[in-house]
């Protein structure tokens, strides 16, 4: 496999893998790219497939920089297959085969268990896209607008990159994944997508962006943990993978940050100190505090769930099979196979809230989760930091891992986002206190209104510090009518 760093675009099928001189893989992946662009084009961006967007597109895989920015129409953008350089003399850095050569081909023995996490993270790449297709028709900016966009095609980009694993290492049943993973729609009773968080609407931008700074960022952490596997493809895939998604945490994390700074402006402005005052907050044509916590709630929740369960076989086997790692593996001070280590869980004991010490490799999901709250945390800190340099006295939290939670040690059970146990009554008078509720979706989508000239924005949020690619505040990200 070649490790340059350029990028082939001779071929239908960009790349920087060889893929003309792997004749089988080529034709594959050649038969699949119809039915691609067919579910582009009936679940990609609603409305937008003509337009041309500024976007940035691979050319070099290596540190230095590896993106041209430039106009393009959505469906006529390169995707392709990406990998990461190779490290020379690559050797595996946890589990079972830990010191041993990388693996250039699948073990027979970890063939199955290795599909099925190509498969669920391949999943995840097209849901994302279909569950914001709708976004574009009430973008608040043409900034905005455009990473969206970017969002999305690299979301598609990241489906690719999967099914050239699937094509390549697994034949026919590869190819059969490749078809299921076109087949499934986002919330489609019949054919939903494989994990319950992508089969939620994304109905306004606000919850774009808070699915930006929560899903994406478990997809930063799961992928972290997959470019630690000693399957060497795989672990260049998601290196690489990993310098697009962090421009998605920065989209959402930012879009909030812009939305909360626009609150506070507008408050101040009008001599509002109270952000319980909801009425009067939202009569100046802004998204009120209250209502950002609730969805915080609501998005870190349901990305909690996207871990799976707190004590895990599945996450032990994947592990002790030196096929996917935990975060930042190589920083970690253990001996990286975990056999007699021990790893503090929290469990629901007898209706408490307790913390117990388990086997290190049976807690490697519980891990994971701490360090995306950990990594989290530090992007609600600075939304607090606006909010504090505004002088309006509220703070932002996350909520305790035990709220509203469906998969796990607390699936099912009633707390309330600082960890107390609540009755179902008590439950039931709070809920609309908790998480966002009906009256509010429709606040929110009486502000959805679409801003399509350039350098404008939606009065609920405030423009960017800096434009893409440091262009000017003018600049017309996205020419919707040429």
């Amino acid at each position: 496999m070649p490790d340059g760093t350029s990028v082939d675009y001779d071929g239908l099928i960009p790349n920087n893998v060889g893929l003309n001189d792997d004749s089988r893989v080529r034709k594959a992946l050649e038969t699949w790219h119809p039915g691609y662009i067919d579910w582009w084009r009936d679940m990609g961006p609603d409305g937008f497939q003509e337009a041309l967007v500024y976007l940035r597109t691979a050319v070099s895989v290596d540190a230095t920089g590896w993106a041209k920015f430039g106009f393009v129409r959505m469906p006529e953008y390169k995707w392709g297959i990406l990998l990461a350089p190779a490290v020379e003399e690559r050797r595996i850095p946890f589990g079972r085969h830990k010191g041993e050569p990388a693996w250039q081909e699948v073990p027979g023995e970890y063939r199955a268990m290795l599909r099925r996490l190509l498969v669920i993270q391949g999943d995840t790449e097209p849901a994302s896209v279909e569950q914001q297709r709708h976004l574009g028709a009430t973008a608040p900016s043409l900034y905005d607008l455009r990473n969206l966009f970017q969002v999305n095609v690299e979301e598609g980009r990241h489906l690719w990159a999967m099914v050239y694993l699937l094509q390549k290492y697994f034949g026919a049943d590869g190819r059969e994944e490749a078809e299921e993973l076109l087949r499934r729609r986002s919330g489609d009773a019949d054919a939903p997508r494989m994990l319950g968080a992508f089969n939620e609407a994304t109905p306004d931008w606000l919850s774009f962006f808070m699915f930006t700074t929560f899903t994406d960022r478990d997809g930063k952490m799961q992928l972290e943990a997959l470019a630690q596997s000693g399957f060497d493809p795989l672990s260049r895939t998601c290196r690489f993978m990993l310098t697009e998604e962090a421009h998605h945490m920065f989209v959402g994390e930012s879009g909030v940050g812009r939305i909360i700074a626009r609150t506070c402006q507008a408050m101040k402005a009008a001599g509002l100190e109270d952000a319980a005052d909801v009425a009067a907050v939202r009569r100046l044509g802004v998204i009120d505090l209250p209502l950002i916590q609730r969805k915080i709630n609501l998005h870190c929740s349901l990305t909690l769930d996207l871990f799976g369960s707190e004590i895990s076989t599945n996450a032990a086997n994947a592990f002790n099979a030196s096929l996917k790692g935990r975060f930042r593996e190589a920083r970690l001070n253990d001996d990286h196979v975990l056999l007699n280590d021990t790893y503090p869980v929290l469990r629901l004991v007898g209706g408490a809230i307790a913390r117990q010490d388990v086997p290190a490799l049976s807690a490697l999901n519980m891990r994971l989760r701490d360090d995306f709250l950990d990594d989290v945390a530090a992007g609600v800190g600075r939304w607090n930091n606006v909010i504090e340099r505004s002088g309006i006295a509220y703070r932002l939290h996350l909520p305790h891992v035990a709220f509203n939670r469906k998969i796990g040690e607390f699936a099912g059970a009633r707390f309330d986002p600082a960890g107390q146990p609540l009755s179902a009554d008590e439950w039931g008078a709070r809920e609309a206190a908790l998480l966002p509720s009906s009256a509010d979706g429709e606040f929110l989508a009486s502000l959805m209104r679409p801003v399509q000239e350039p350098g404008v924005f939606a009065s609920w949020i405030a423009p960017p510090r800096i434009g893409i690619d440091n262009k000017p505040g003018d600049f017309e990200y996205v020419k919707i009518h040429e």
